[in-house]
């Protein structure tokens, strides 16, 4: 049986990793007589194997008073849990993960994980928290993912999260941050993942990234970001995958991309973007470029003004595109004899009138204005 890992929750076209528990728990309903499990205070669950034991609590279980000594995999979920002892995880020192989503918990003791100094994944997802504990952490140097997604953060301190030293995966989605403070993710050297997704951003520190040298997949979307700067983006030479869509970007600035060399996916779509600096698209998706934009990108629902300002854009999105997504709903808004037209169409002919006013062939009648 396959437990939940932040691979899992990321992979394209998987099963939402919600979904997937919901499933892994009804499955425990239909066959708690399945060989290998035995049945614990109501509910609860003890499957058993050559790694320990691993204890699965819904409804209408109870949390047991004590666990057994071997747990190593711990799921307390939709239970409706508004608190947790500061002694719940005594006498478990192996668990490794700990599930503890959907529920309501408002606030977890500094004390709470500090007998288990061997976790590795804990998952807090659609709970009720506004803040964390400072020494929470304080004994988590080996965990490598936190989900913190769906719950009630309106700040974010970066004392929350000291001690965390092997953090790979990162997710503080769906919350209501508004700012985040500077030095935030400074000793994070390892993180892969960090999704920031759905909350109320309007900017960013500039130092945000100067920590997680080794970023794979950033999530933005879902914000109030205004403006992508210079320099955001510049130490993450191995990032793949850049979700930048439903935010209120109107700038971004010329160099905001250099330095990715390895992105295979950048969504742009459902911002303010009129235009974009020449210069922009030089470092993303060149000929010969190793798997550069392998996966795509889209840029649609931008209310473009397609005029000789996208002469840049216009080659790049020629050359690309095999790449882009949703190419009926990439349209012109402006200027007005140009409104709905598709920006691919606009490009290719603006392409060829170039190439016809140099062969001294006549420019097409739909070519873009100057």
């Amino acid at each position: 049986m396959s437990f939940w890992s932040p691979e899992q929750n990321q992979s394209p076209g998987g099963l939402d990793s919600h979904l997937s528990r919901i499933l892994f728990l009804l499955l425990l309903i239909v066959a708690p007589s399945a060989q290998g499990v035995i049945q614990i205070s109501e509910a609860c669950q003890v499957f058993q194997s050559d790694n320990g034991s691993s204890v699965n609590c819904y409804p209408p279980a109870k949390l047991p008073s004590s666990l057994p000594a071997d747990t190593f995999y711990l799921s307390v979920e939709f239970l409706n849990l508004t608190q947790l002892p500061p002694n719940t995880l005594q006498g478990i020192s192996n668990l490794q993960e700990l599930h503890l989503s959907s529920n309501r918990l408002e606030k977890l003791s500094e004390k709470f994980l500090l007998p288990v100094p061997q976790l590795k994944v804990l998952d807090l997802t659609r709970n009720a928290l506004t803040h964390l504990s400072p020494g929470l952490f304080q004994v988590s140097a080996a965990l490598h993912t936190l989900v913190l997604k769906e719950n009630q953060l309106e700040v974010l301190e970066a004392s929350w999260l000291h001690g965390l030293k092997a953090l790979v995966h990162l997710d503080l989605s769906g919350n209501c941050l508004r700012t985040l403070p500077p030095g935030l993710l400074a000793n994070f050297t390892d993180l892969r993942i960090l999704d920031l997704g759905n909350n109320q951003l309007e900017t960013l520190p500039p130092d945000l990234l100067r920590g997680p040298l080794k970023l794979e997949r950033l999530h933005l979307e879902g914000n109030r970001l205004q403006a992508l700067k210079e320099g955001l983006l510049a130490p993450q030479p191995n990032l793949h995958y850049l979700f930048l869509q439903d935010n209120q970007l109107a700038t971004v600035a010329a160099g905001a991309f250099r330095g990715l060399k390895q992105l295979d996916m950048l969504d742009l779509s459902n911002n303010l973007l009129t235009s974009v600096p020449k210069g922009l698209w030089a470092y993303l998706g060149q000929p010969g470029a190793a798997q550069n934009m392998k996966d795509g990108f889209d840029i649609s629902g931008n209310p473009w003004t397609c005029n000789q300002n996208l002469d840049d854009l216009y080659q790049w999105l020629v050359a690309n595109k095999d790449k882009m997504f949703s190419p009926n709903d990439t349209r012109c808004a402006e200027p007005k004899a140009m409104k709905g037209q598709t920006l691919l169409a606009v490009a290719t002919s603006h392409l060829k009138s170039q190439v016809g006013e140099e062969t001294g062939v006549t420019a097409p009648k739909n070519s873009v204005p100057h």
